[in-house]
């Protein structure tokens, strides 16, 4: 099964889960990569299991070289019988060194091809997750998602490691075993063996199947309680806040009273399995055992032979004893892989189009027509929204809260696609580029800034990689971040805590203007960049925006009508239309829904 395809349609639901085919089917382009080891471990395997099946022939030739000693012999009989004994020892112990140091080799080699097949899925399995849209990200459950993907890698590991090197091998030696009963015994020890062997799969097959939705009750539960306590720990300042550790423990641990539940019940249920399995090993090897004392006391069969014959039966039977566990395993690895399965199934919302072209900028224009937008078909956001921004002017959007000023910065940024119209730059199509080439042309200062566990160098570099030392120094200036920088006694290399929660809000919102100029893009957009900040840093800050935006097309997302008085364009946005548009000084002279927000502003600035 090859990974989804990012071209189809867009789709959010995920599809069916996998089943081992189509499991088998994805893994195998995979191991094709390195099938040169994986070559070389099966004839190891090859070589291990045959030295294997050897020994209990080796061990009957033995057994009848000393038997007649018992019964008295010449002494030329003796040093015959004892020299015959010696080597077919010799030969017996080769045959385990060989077969030891090729399953050992084997382990070794393969070795390889496991952890790079699993490291493989796992950067695929990342890279999907950063290519499905904002939509998915905003509506997953972090610890949920982690705790999946964790455990379908791990699945993967399992089934490469069991499917290769415990169940095939195990069924390979029951044929060497089967082969060799045929052609030296009578046929009623191998249909012994036969029949043995398929009330074992029965059995084994009918109970696992029992226990598969145990497990996967198991597992949902697992990954809830892992997500609680993640939610808990994120948010650790508003449990504080509250006072809810209670109630966090408390949902933390329901949850896991749901999982200890489904684990014993999975555990019980694994006794079951193998004392069934226990049952039928114990009733086959009884058999058998007792048709070769038959055999020995009719002549027909040495004793020799009833040494081969349990000697088979425990190489075959132990490995087999433990098939029943294997195969639960992988089964429960499979249903591990099933929810990875419906994670790669999910489509990413936004989708180049087949022939997308790269973002040509001719100096940033910015245009949308006619744009309607909703979050889903009962909530409609933006309606029939038309402003264009010239390349290098300042465009500002205000209005109420839950107005749709947000929405407009992640049309443009094609986080969501518009239902109705279009966006355009430099007269191109959003639709019509490629994401990448598209979101490398914005800089976007967010209304919530969310920092990397990192330091604050590295938070900051992360607008461009490449940049040069005076360049990240040049940007920490601009974003008149430095005397806070020199304040510390680590400076940049301070760390920031995880999401950045040792900074304060206008310490991170700082942070992020820094990361934006030093990214250097031709449009710019603010969303509510100076929100976090008080009105004298933020009054510090504007002249150094307005400079930072001359000669780039800027966007202004804004609720302080402060940020934006100098805006070559103001659109009033009201219930997703744009109510009023134009400069400042022209708003205020139409003594609308802009005058009125301004002079509740002017009374009362700190509110806002």
């Amino acid at each position: 099964m090859t990974p989804p395809d990012r071209r189809a349609a867009a789709r959010t639901e995920p599809e069916p889960a996998a089943g081992p085919r189509q499991i088998i089917g994805w893994l195998g382009p995979l191991l094709a990569a390195h099938k040169g080891r994986t070559a070389v471990a099966l004839l190891l395997l090859l070589t291990s299991k045959g030295a294997t099946v050897a020994t209990p022939l080796v061990l009957k030739r033995v057994v009848d070289a000393l038997t007649p000693l018992q019964g008295g012999a010449t002494p030329a009989a003796v040093e015959t019988a004892v020299t015959t004994a010696l080597m077919a020892l010799l030969v017996w112990g080769g045959l385990r060194a060989i077969s030891g140091v090729a399953r050992e080799t084997q382990n070794a080699v393969y070795s390889k091809v496991e952890n790079a097949v699993v490291r493989q899925i796992s950067v695929q399995v990342l890279e999907h997750l950063h290519a499905l849209s904002l939509r998915f990200h905003l509506e997953r459950q972090t610890g949920a998602v982690t705790r999946d993907v964790s455990r379908g890698t791990m699945g993967v590991s399992s089934l490469l490691r069991f499917m290769l090197f415990n169940i095939l091998p195990t069924l390979l030696e029951l044929a060497m075993v089967v082969a060799i009963l045929f052609t030296q015994y009578a046929g009623t020890f191998a249909a012994v063996v036969l029949v043995t062997f398929a009330a074992y799969v029965a059995y084994t097959l009918r109970v696992t199947q029992w226990r598969i939705s145990i497990r996967a009750v198991m597992n949902t539960a697992d990954s809830e309680s892992q997500q609680r306590a993640v939610d808990g720990l994120m948010n650790y300042e508003t449990v504080k806040y509250f006072t809810n550790e209670p109630h966090e423990i408390g949902r933390y641990e329901k949850a896991m009273r749901g999982w200890e539940e489904a684990s014993v019940k999975s555990e019980q249920s694994l006794a079951v399995l193998n004392a069934g399995q226990g049952l039928i090993i114990t009733a086959g090897v009884t058999a058998l055992m007792l048709l070769a004392a038959k055999g020995v006391g009719a002549k027909t069969m040495t004793v020799g032979d009833l040494v081969a014959l349990n000697a088979f039966l425990l190489q075959l039977f132990v490995p087999l004893g433990f098939l029943g566990t294997i195969y639960s395993m992988l089964k429960s690895a499979t249903v591990d892989l099933e929810r990875l399965f419906k994670l790669l199934g999910r489509t990413p919302e936004i989708l180049d189009a087949p022939a997308a072209t790269e973002l040509v900028l001719k100096g940033g224009a910015v245009h949308f027509e006619g744009v309607d937008f909703a979050y889903d078909s009962n909530r409609p956001i933006l309606h029939g929204v038309s402003f264009s921004i010239p390349a290098g002017h300042r465009v500002a959007v205000v209005g109420p809260s839950g107005a749709g000023k947000s929405t407009i910065a992640r049309l443009l940024f094609r986080s969501y696609e518009t239902q109705q119209g279009s966006i355009s730059i430099d007269g191109q199509e959003t639709r019509s580029v490629t994401q990448r080439s598209l979101r490398g042309a914005i800089g976007i200062v967010p209304q919530d800034t969310v920092l990397f566990h990192d330091t604050l160098r590295a938070n900051i570099a992360y607008g461009r990689l490449e940049a040069s030392e005076q360049e990240l120094l040049d940007a920490v200036t601009a974003a008149q971040l430095d005397a806070f920088v020199a304040s510390l006694p680590l400076g940049l290399e301070t760390m920031v805590g995880e999401r950045g929660l040792k900074l304060s809000g206008g310490e991170k919102q700082r942070v992020a203007i820094a990361r934006a100029l030093l990214k250097n893009p031709p449009i710019l957009v603010f969303d509510e960049a100076t929100s976090s900040l008080d009105l004298n840093t933020e009054k510090q800050l504007l002249e150094t925006l307005r400079s930072a935006s001359n000669g780039r097309t800027t966007l202004v997302i804004a609720h302080r009508l402060s940020t934006v008085a100098h805006a070559d364009e103001i659109l009033v946005l009201r219930e997703g239309r744009i109510a009023e548009r134009g400069s400042h000084a022209e708003l205020l002279a139409k003594d609308g829904l802009y005058a009125e927000l301004w002079r509740i502003q002017e009374q009362n600035p700190e509110s806002t």
